[in-house]
């Protein structure tokens, strides 16, 4: 394990946000999700390639809170501009669980 700072934490930019749009995305290497999240008023939409397809259903997103990396440089994943990094945890099989705030958190609240 390499050993972080608390200047390193600090560089990362970890929001909370909606998901506001989930749709199958056939064209990935590895199954995943093209999802839509809004961060709120000062950082907005933005868009995620997700490799969540174990536990979850795209209709079954909409509407969820996710934590996301928001100041990472936006990643091509085949025709798809991913540009933030949806946060997750995989669980005994290997499943993405997806990491989320909890009750009454905002749109746009940073990992403090």
């Amino acid at each position: 394990m390499t050993i972080a700072t608390i200047d390193d934490f600090e560089k990362l930019d970890i929001r909370c946000g909606t998901v506001i749009d989930a749709r199958p995305f056939p064209e990935a290497r590895r199954p995943a999700i093209k999802l839509v999240v809004d961060f709120g008023p000062d950082i907005g939409t933005r868009k995620s390639s997700a490799q969540i397809t174990a536990l979850y259903e795209p209709a079954d997103l909409v509407g969820r809170k996710v934590m996301a990396v928001v100041n990472l440089p936006p990643r091509q994943i085949g025709p798809f501009l991913s540009e933030v990094l949806v946060l997750g945890f995989p669980d005994r099989e290997g499943r993405i669980v997806l990491a989320a705030p909890g009750d009454g958190v905002p749109d746009g609240a940073r990992l403090a």
